[in-house]
């Protein structure tokens, strides 16, 4: 890595050390995550996600960046690092001061309007979803089940915020199962592999294809792949180096090496 210039892919691996849980490691439970083609066709489906999602921002809302994170930041600002993709949706690249970042699954911290594309702060749709149901105890009424699904009291009756542009649908700006990575976001993720001298991959077992798809580039290319994971990944076979440690601390002595 020294001298060169590095594309860095990370995955959840690299946010458990900032309180978010690694849905796909070792031991994580099985998870039954809904489809973009459910979302889309039902409305109660629609309900139980944003009920869900509201559960789970409270997590990520609040969630800081940390050691590794701020190590990707200075590596990057020391010429090492030429940018970072991740396969995260919470942001705290961004937060924590990577300026070239390529958010493959999108983000949470950001909502779309499906129809005229409006884009908002997903907090000020968690305040109005709390604001347009005062009748139900959100903090009381959502529960997260075993499979990373919720259960949630009186469903029915929750009202979901709509587009206050044009009344639309609202997503969250991250990609669904069943949904692909949008060609253009792929595009600058691929440029950077492809400009690289060196891909480092922290925190992610690969079992995303399009993080499979970048590793293959630079396999082709015939650079040298650096594979950071506790625990097996898809890209062992073709990594140069596997290092089974945590992201956090490898990515500290990196920095502290390199920066």
């Amino acid at each position: 890595m020294r001298g060169s210039r590095v594309a860095v892919l990370t995955g959840a691996g690299v946010s458990t050390d900032s309180g978010i849980p690694d849905y796909r490691g070792e031991g994580a439970p099985v998870r039954t995550p809904m489809t973009v083609q459910t979302f889309l066709a039902s409305e109660t489906a629609r309900k139980r996600y944003w009920a869900g999602s509201h559960l789970g921002w409270r997590t990520f809302g609040t969630a800081q960046p940390n050691e590794g994170h701020r190590a990707l930041a200075r590596l990057e600002e020391s010429g090492v690092v030429s940018g970072v993709v991740t396969q995260n949706v919470d942001g705290l690249h961004r937060r924590a001061g990577s300026s070239h970042v390529v958010e493959l699954h999108g983000a949470s911290d950001r909502v779309v309007c499906l129809t005229c594309g409006q884009v908002f702060a997903r907090q000020s749709i968690a305040d109005r979803l709390a604001a347009v149901n005062p009748h139900i105890d959100l903090d009381v009424a959502i529960r997260p089940a075993p499979d990373g699904d919720v259960e949630v009291d009186g469903v029915e009756s929750m009202v979901i915020p709509a587009c206050t542009v044009c009344g639309g649908m609202l997503k969250p700006d991250v990609v669904f199962f069943g949904e692909f990575v949008p060609t253009p976001v792929y595009r600058q993720a691929a440029a950077l592999v492809q400009r690289a001298d060196v891909l480092l991959v922290a925190g992610s077992s690969l079992v995303v294809n399009s993080g499979v798809r970048l590793l293959e580039i630079a396999r082709r290319r015939r650079v040298p792949i650096v594979v950071v994971n506790r625990g097996i990944t898809k890209g062992d076979s073709r990594a140069t180096v596997k290092l089974d440690a945590g992201a956090t601390e490898t990515l500290t002595a990196m920095a502290a090496a390199l920066a």
